[in-house]
């Protein structure tokens, strides 16, 4: 059977690919603190900085891991070193009867709002509510009944694949294809909080679209913008950045998170950087036009008498362009003037003898 692939996807009406400019989403994760209000409020910042898509994460702490203080289950190192896996994600997860109210104030904002499943009833659960899309997270993509049971559900899939060899994104890939539409976008991802910039290594992300013939991005958890800009540079079509209101704040994934000033340089910075990309030509650009006049010619600068020889001391290549192009300084030393030229004068063939 052959695979179904599609190099351009579409969210929510907007294309992804190469073509378009990158489309940037913003990770609310657990930076709510537990309050809806707070989490409305991280919908509007986030809408304002002109990102793409909102994206949350649907699981509780029962559904993505148990309730057990066997060593295994426990952070070792890190922001949440010492917490058992269920009291971080019993913190950190985003209460499923939010869910209609923040995609309700994202729908008004005018922004895409998806979300990352972690179960299958959180993959039914967000279809229901009109999802456009799912995300796969680094630690779920070895999931291949999960990746599977959300692709079936005919949506595009944004597939993060930190901590992931090759042989299992390509695992993650087949099945996404066998399952679903074959729409899917590959996100490069360190799957440390937060990650070292040395660490970031995004000259992968152009290679997983080229290995995968699909759209390709990064999922950034290094301070600053950095690596998200360059990856883009680099051919990347997505980002996805976690945002709070303020780090000061806390919440668990506060101290890896762009401030609101700090995404909407994010989102300027990734937009022009793909702008800048243009494509390969050597033809005057319109602001280069009016640049062009002012480029070296030759002129006169010194009185010449006509039948006088030109040299260098009487010829020189200046700025600006209205006489005769460097280059022909060659063939004009040695030549005679053809009548008085007063300093200043750009230097023409009918003046040459």
């Amino acid at each position: 059977m052959t695979p179904k692939i599609a190099p351009e996807i579409s969210i929510a009406g907007r294309k992804i690919g190469a073509a378009h400019s990158p489309y940037i989403i913003c990770e609310l994760s657990g930076n709510h603190n537990g309050s809806l209000d707070r989490a409305l409020a991280l919908v509007d910042a986030a809408a304002d900085t002109g990102c793409d898509a909102i994206k949350l994460q649907t699981y509780t702490a029962d559904t993505i891991t148990l309730k057990s203080d066997r060593p295994e289950f426990r952070i070792t190192g890190g922001l949440w070193d010492g917490r058992t896996l269920h009291d971080l994600y019993d913190e950190a997860h985003t209460p499923w009867d939010w869910h209609a109210a923040l995609f309700e104030r994202a729908a008004k904002r005018g922004v895409t709002m998806f979300s990352s499943p972690f179960d299958e009833t959180a993959v039914d659960f967000l279809d229901a509510l009109g999802a456009p899309a799912f995300k796969i997270a680094s630690f779920e993509l070895i999931d291949l009944p999960l990746v599977a049971y959300a692709a079936a559900k005919g949506k595009p899939l944004v597939m993060s694949t930190g901590m992931a060899n090759l042989s299992e994104i390509e695992a993650a890939v087949a099945t996404a294809r066998q399952y679903g539409t074959g729409e899917i976008v590959l996100l490069h991802c360190v799957s440390e909080y937060p990650a070292r910039i040395a660490d970031a290594n995004v000259r992968v992300v152009p290679d997983l679209g080229a290995k995968f013939g699909c759209p390709s991005g990064l999922s950034d958890h290094t301070f600053g913008t950095a690596a998200s800009v360059a990856s883009i540079a680099l051919g990347g079509c997505v980002i996805e950045k976690h945002f709070t209101l303020a780090r000061a704040d806390g919440g668990p994934d506060s101290g890896f998170s762009l401030e609101p000033a700090e995404f909407t340089a994010l989102v300027k910075d990734c937009k022009d950087a793909w702008a800048a990309l243009g494509h390969v030509h050597y033809d005057l650009v319109g602001s280069e036009r009016t640049s062009r006049p002012f480029r070296r010619s030759l002129y006169v600068v010194a009185d010449v008498k006509a039948g006088e020889t030109f040299t260098r001391a009487n010829v020189r290549s200046v700025r600006p362009g209205r006489g005769l192009p460097p280059v022909r300084l060659w063939d004009v030393l040695g030549k005679t003037a053809t009548r008085d030229i007063v300093s200043g004068e750009p230097l023409s063939d009918d003046m040459v003898g």
